[in-house]
């Protein structure tokens, strides 16, 4: 099940969670890149300090994704599409803004049985 959220929702969402998000790019080999990021709000986008390989998997493929974890076992995971609208490289660091596109709460059906699919979802509308 998903369920859709308008941007200002999002805020809250994002801001509901204690967890450190994940941020999720593709490198050159075409395997995921996850790293534990702090994003901030900078009007309507989000600004993360990243490393170097990071930020060059960014340039390369701007669609990224972020992942908050679930609080517990059966609570919802928070995934955010985003795309990335800039990026910075300097001496002390590097960084990534991003434009979120879609986001979803989403977690197993409860009562599933090891192995079972069965997504319980909630779309997040990102207008």
């Amino acid at each position: 099940m998903s369920i859709s959220v308008a941007l200002d929702e999002l805020r809250a969402a994002i801001k509901d969670t204690d967890r450190a998000p994940y941020l999720l790019t593709v490198s050159d080999d075409g395997r995921a890149h996850t790293v534990a990021v702090a994003p901030r709000w900078d009007g309507d986008e989000l600004t993360i300090a990243v490393g170097r390989h990071t930020v060059a998997n960014a340039q390369a493929r701007p669609a990224v994704s972020l992942l908050w974890p679930p609080k517990d076992r059966a609570g919802y995971s928070l995934i955010v599409d985003a795309d990335v609208t800039g990026t910075s490289s300097a001496d002390d660091g590097h960084t990534v803004r991003l434009r979120a596109t879609r986001a979803v709460l989403h977690r197993p059906a409860p009562g599933l049985a090891e192995g079972e699919y069965d997504p319980d979802c909630v779309p997040v509308v990102v207008d």
